[in-house]
């Protein structure tokens, strides 16, 4: 996978406002927040797309929401939206795997 802005930030080439990181995963706050609370959450293993996740990468997209959960509880939330888009099509412009979580406000359905 060709190197992108997510890979900077995990290699800490490029700073970000990480709220959360273990060995498999980071989060960070958007840098152009959509509500009040905007955080993502990113595997280190370079995935590009939820598309091409594999088997065994199972594991790591329940960790992934796991620790969306976790840090939304940790950052006050007790409702939130999560977002995956998936392709140029669905809005991915950073083709980094990323689970967008969003909260403090209230959410239509369905979204734009």
């Amino acid at each position: 996978m060709a190197e992108t802005l997510f890979s900077k930030i995990i290699d800490r080439e490029i700073p970000a406002d990480i709220i959360f990181e273990d060995d498999q995963c980071l989060a960070f706050r958007d840098i152009n927040p959509q509500a009040p609370t905007h955080f993502l959450v990113i595997p280190k293993k370079p995935i590009a797309k939820l598309s091409d996740a594999e088997e065994a990468d199972q594991a790591l997209l329940g960790h992934l929401l796991l620790v969306a959960s976790q840090v939304a509880k940790q950052e006050g939330l007790e409702d939130f939206r999560l977002n995956v888009n998936n392709g140029a099509g669905a809005s991915q412009t950073v083709f980094h795997l990323h689970v967008h979580v969003l909260g403090g406000r209230s959410f239509s359905w369905p979204p734009g």
